[in-house]
């Protein structure tokens, strides 16, 4: 069964490498040596743990259908005279959508902001937070 160390956890989560550490002392998610004395999380325990978190939702979710949805940080927009390119990075996920130059004025999107992309079938839609 592969394991990953609480730093390559920490990434899959989306969270600091603190953060996975204090969930774990806390007993949140079960961790154990390996042959070279690091901590670990099995796969199967890391799994489950994710989709825990990711069930206990987030209370400022909007009303989409877009279901997997990336909070983040607005990294680059690039203006065209009527598209535009928003770039976000959300954990270690670093999502690019085109949309309309319209769409990112009326959201009022700038570099910096939060930001959720909403991700459904091959569209990336963009959630101002």
């Amino acid at each position: 069964m592969q394991s990953s160390t609480i730093g390559r956890a920490a990434r899959l989560l989306g969270v600091s490498p603190d953060t996975a550490r204090r969930w774990a002392d806390a007993g949140r998610v079960a961790t154990h040596r390996d042959d070279s004395g690091r901590r670990v999380i099995d796969g199967t325990s890391l799994a489950a743990f994710s989709a825990e978190l990711a069930s206990q939702g987030d209370d400022d979710v909007s009303y989409t259908s877009a279901r997997n949805a990336f909070p983040g940080i607005v990294t680059a927009i690039r203006l065209g005279g009527i598209a535009a390119q928003v770039e976000i990075q959300a954990g270690p996920h670093r999502l690019v959508s085109l949309l309309t130059r319209q769409a990112v004025e009326e959201l009022g999107l700038e570099v910096g902001m939060q930001a959720t992309a909403r991700v459904k079938s091959t569209s990336v839609h963009i959630d101002r937070t």
